[in-house]
């Protein structure tokens, strides 16, 4: 890891993907100044806004004032919060909203939120017109870090998390440090267990960098600039080498096999369980169930755990409130994931810290026995 920089630092990671290489900038005020580099890179000069009912209060003004005194002409979209928009009602709602907006293909939707919002208007702004400009304005650490970055778009369904989608490249990713000033500890929380998946996967200094570091990052300034951008650069590395996720890219969902079967076990309701804390736990599990099939020491998982937990995440099924549904039932929804290939179960597990790898052909009934060994 680098030393940390000086807290006014702003950090620019460039996703390199030839004629749709695209910028992330990360720093304080970058809503305030969003027309100014927005209309620098496009061509178009209309916008549709899309946000939520949490997040509009605090920043949709500014923003589009931003566009507007950059000679962009915006409109705007408040939907309710929570991962339920993921829907395809709500999908038909952006869609109609930018097209009422007349929305060319030169002008751009702007997701103004988290990793809900972006993952909506990203897949409206892929298939509207079969493809408009889109830019992330990311305002949580999950988002900005993790779902902004990389082109992954989708919603969900009564099947599972983010079955529906398109790859949809952005066109600018402005990740405004002073919009995670607002977030509940929670959240920050949650977002920080996708800042801890990058040390986990191949980056093992990083993950020991972050356990000396952590309460800087939480306290904010320099140190927080830094996780974020070594997360972004992690990340567009990856997205980089395997853009559609045919190889290495499969590495980012380190725990989220897991994560995603308690999500659609607790219906998505964020009161029980939000992403993060579904990756939380499900990073522990992988480290656990790589030490049940001898690809990892037990200490490593012990590790994971001990990391988590300090900085107050959950790392166990029983952390979940209220009663989850029987291991054949968070089973099935493992086989519903987007990882399986030809009925056959792929996990991300590990050989220790930073240690990932991808591991084809998992035997269903190891891990339905390991399910039934963590159950609550």
């Amino acid at each position: 890891m680098n030393a940390i920089t000086p807290a006014s630092a702003e950090r620019l990671v460039r996703v390199p993907l030839g004629e749709r290489a695209y910028d992330i900038l990360i720093g304080p005020g970058l809503i305030a100044r969003a027309g100014r580099e927005i209309a620098a890179r496009l061509k178009g000069r209309k916008a549709a806004v899309i946000t939520d009912e949490n997040v509009a209060p605090h920043y949709l003004a500014a923003l589009v004032a931003s566009l507007e005194a950059a000679g962009i002409q915006a409109s705007s979209l408040v939907l309710p919060a929570g991962e339920k928009t993921k829907s395809f009602e709500h999908l038909m709602t952006v869609c109609d909203a930018v097209l009422t907006a007349r929305v060319e293909r030169n002008d751009a939707v702007i997701a103004l939120g988290g990793g809900v919002i972006g993952d909506l208007s990203g897949f409206a702004a892929g298939i509207v017109r079969r493809g408009v400009r889109f830019v992330q304005i990311p305002t949580s650490l999950l988002a900005q870090v993790d779902s902004s970055v990389g082109g992954k778009t989708g919603i969900n369904t009564h099947h599972g998390k983010n079955l529906v989608g398109v790859f949809h490249q952005p066109d600018l990713v402005l990740a405004d440090t002073d919009a995670l000033n607002t977030l509940s500890e929670r959240e920050f929380r949650a977002g920080y267990a996708e800042v801890a998946k990058y040390g986990l996967i191949d980056k093992p200094d990083f993950f020991a960098w972050l356990e000396a570091n952590w309460r800087q990052v939480f306290a904010g300034g320099a140190a927080r600039i830094e996780a974020i951008a070594a997360s972004c650069q992690a990340k567009s590395d990856v997205v980089v080498a395997d853009e559609r996720e045919n190889g290495p890219r499969a590495l980012l969902n380190l725990g989220h096999t897991f994560g995603h079967a308690l999500e659609a076990a607790t219906a998505y309701d964020s009161r029980r369980l939000v992403h993060g804390e579904g990756v939380a736990i499900g990073m522990v599990l992988a480290h656990e169930f790589s030490a049940r099939l001898n690809l990892a020491s037990p200490d490593d998982a012990k590790r994971v755990e001990a990391h988590l937990k300090a900085v107050g995440l959950p790392t166990r099924m029983g952390d979940i409130p209220g009663d989850l549904p029987p291991a054949e039932t968070l089973m099935d929804a493992i086989a519903q994931d987007k990882k399986v290939k030809s009925g056959k179960l792929t996990f991300i597990l590990t050989h220790g810290i930073g240690q990932s790898f991808v591991a084809d052909d998992v035997p269903s009934s190891e891990v339905l026995s390991f399910l039934k060994e963590k159950h609550p």
